[in-house]
């Protein structure tokens, strides 16, 4: 199942709806709103409201489609989870992008943070900001929770998991390495540097989450390939430290981690510059592409 949050493009008080994605020859959205209209119009407050709806939800008739026949071109993407409490982020969590840096694999999962109001759509433009010259990219699979949860055990981590979606963490690598300190939060959580998306897959639509390839694409140039096969902190591991931590909460997202090719390790370094188009794709979950603007 893929669940989106989206607006219509001719509606002119441009309402978030929550919808699901109806896959045939062309890809249609159910949006939830003519299956009940008193359902909240979010997918984090569907979570906390109805913390079953996504397992129960494919019990619904299509019959609600016919009547809309939303197609994808009539809608803007919005980020698939919003307004959450948490984004957490693990860093050096590719095995192949510790070899390229040349340093040993973490032995603990590593964690930072970007704000949530970093956080945009799969098709949103990101400004450059001004106060850096060392904009990178990072294609990222991001982990959706989906129910409270605090000291999870790792055979349970899963259960807490509503499905996964494609991340970008963009990062302004001078103020990530070079400057505050060398405490990475500023360098990561500038306006706009967390696109999501396209929609969430539900993890049971995942054949294997530790089999997926994993793409970055910089103007149609090919920058990082590999597969989550090469995670050194699997998300179970994450979940199950992590929340020994902090309590994991209804859409709060976990960013696992970014594979080789960055443009920070590039011989020579390569950096974004303003007009560049962005592609982050995971497979089986979608691509998301950002213009640098």
């Amino acid at each position: 199942m893929k669940v989106l949050q989206f607006v219509l493009k001719n509606d002119p008080l441009k309402k978030p709806r929550v919808g699901l994605i109806i896959e045939g020859e062309v890809k249609k959205i159910l949006d939830l709103e003519t299956v009940d209209a008193k359902l909240p119009n979010t997918v984090i407050e569907l979570l906390k409201q109805k913390p079953t709806f996504f397992t129960d939800v494919t019990g619904i008739s299509l019959a609600s489609l016919e009547q809309d026949d939303i197609l994808l071109e009539d809608v803007i993407l919005l980020p698939p989870v919003s307004g959450m409490d948490k984004v957490v982020c693990v860093g050096m969590n590719y095995k192949d992008h510790c070899e390229e840096q040349n340093v040993p694999v973490p032995k603990e999962p590593i964690f930072f943070s970007k704000f949530s109001s970093s956080v945009v759509g799969p098709n949103d433009s990101i400004p450059y900001p001004d106060v850096t010259q060392e904009l990178d990219y990072e294609v990222e699979l991001a982990v959706v929770i989906g129910k409270k949860g605090k000291n999870i055990s790792r055979d349970k981590a899963l259960d807490y998991v509503l499905g996964y979606t494609v991340a970008h963490d963009v990062s302004a690598r001078d103020w990530q390495l070079k400057k505050n300190g060398g405490q990475w939060l500023i360098g990561k959580t500038m306006d706009a540097f967390c696109p999501i998306g396209p929609w969430i897959v539900t993890k049971s639509d995942i054949a294997d989450l530790y089999n997926l390839g994993i793409r970055c694409r910089v103007n149609g140039e090919t920058k990082q390939d590999s597969n989550t096969g090469q995670l050194v902190h699997r998300v179970e591991n994450v979940i199950e430290l992590l929340s020994k931590f902090v309590t994991l909460l209804p859409g709060d997202i976990i960013l696992t981690g970014t594979p080789p090719g960055v443009g920070v390790f590039a011989k020579p370094p390569f950096f974004l510059k303003r007009g560049d188009k962005v592609e982050c794709e995971i497979d089986e979950i979608g691509c998301i592409e950002n213009k640098i603007i």
